[in-house]
């Protein structure tokens, strides 16, 4: 297992340089940069072209990216913000801690609705409990999350009262455990819906494929309860598919986030990546796209990870084979 993992993170390496090259090219290719956003009419053009100096956008694109790829490999150093003049990889560690807060939340929550929804509507099929559960997968994955934020703000902030309506605490409070968990509550509440949404349908599919074989025929021939079939010996073989979704949803959540995050105005990586792409921030930009893949990468490695944990069957040999 070991080798297999290091031979995949040796692998990804081609994969995150050519996902940087990629988002390089695509940054260059659309309009404007940082030294636009400073245009006013009492600022000359020479100062201008000596800002653009400075910050390197002078030289040939293929010279900017040869510094920040060199600068990343020899020193690990992401750059420094063009606008605000910080560390790059400082900003995106102090926004992490929020989005991480946020999605690793709304995973956990999602996925323990998820899972016992998906096998109560596969081994009661066609039931009052069926109907009811597919409904709310049907209603989670329909539902836009702008929609359902603006209408969980509008009735529970501005109607009701209950909950802030935005940021992670409250602007003069002491910030305590609390006062997180009430500004996180409808955020979570949203992503939730969207999570456990999709994976009732997954679960259910999953499960009615594996109730439905010989071996759990043989076990309830045999006498063993009901509860026993399912929980102990189909639900272990429907984990499979049930991982790779969820090894899907990192990736997915770290993404989505950015709408939720500005709905709420949560001060997560979705507010520091649209004000990066507004005021063309390249160097924040390019390591939040890193930061990103890498994500990505380490979601995918987790998952063929948990498949031989749940399923003993699968072993990944030297030669990076699976069996059986």
């Amino acid at each position: 297992m070991f080798n297999y993992v290091m031979r995949r993170l040796l692998t990804a390496l081609p994969v995150l340089f050519g996902v940087t090259v990629i988002n390089f090219i695509i940054m260059k290719m659309a309009p404007g940069n940082p030294v636009d956003m400073l245009v006013s009419p009492k600022l000359p053009a020479a100062a201008l072209e000596a800002k653009r100096i400075e910050l390197g956008l002078d030289a040939p694109a293929y010279v900017q990216y040869w510094h920040w790829l060199k600068n990343l490999i020899l020193h690990g150093d992401l750059g420094y913000s063009m606008i605000t003049y910080e560390a790059v990889g400082k900003m995106i560690w102090s926004y992490m801690g929020p989005t991480v807060l946020l999605m690793g939340t709304a995973l956990i929550l999602g996925v323990a609705i998820a899972i016992p929804l998906g096998v109560i509507s596969a081994s009661r099929q066609y039931t009052k409990l069926d109907y009811l559960a597919s409904t709310a997968s049907f209603l989670g994955i329909s539902i836009p999350n702008f929609f359902l934020g603006l209408g969980l703000i509008y009735l529970f902030s501005i109607q009701l009262k209950l909950l802030p309506s935005g940021g992670m605490t409250t602007i003069g409070g002491n910030g305590g455990t609390l006062d997180v968990l009430l500004h996180l509550i409808l955020p979570v509440i949203v992503l939730t819906a969207n999570v456990a949404g999709r994976n009732i349908r997954y679960v259910r599919s999953s499960m009615l494929e594996i109730l439905g074989q010989d071996y759990l025929r043989t076990a309830r021939a045999k006498g063993l309860k009901e509860f026993l079939v399912v929980n102990r010996h189909a639900m272990r073989n429907a984990l499979i598919p049930i991982v790779t979704v969820l090894g899907m949803e990192i990736p997915i959540l770290f993404g989505g986030a950015v709408v939720i995050e500005q709905i709420f105005s949560w001060p997560g990586i979705g507010q520091l990546t649209l004000s990066s792409i507004m005021s063309r921030d390249y160097s924040t930009i390019m390591g939040l796209n890193l930061v990103a893949a890498v994500v990505v990468i380490m979601a995918n490695l987790l998952t063929d990870v948990v498949y031989a944990l749940v399923d003993p069957r699968i072993k990944y040999s030297y030669q990076g084979e699976s069996g059986s």
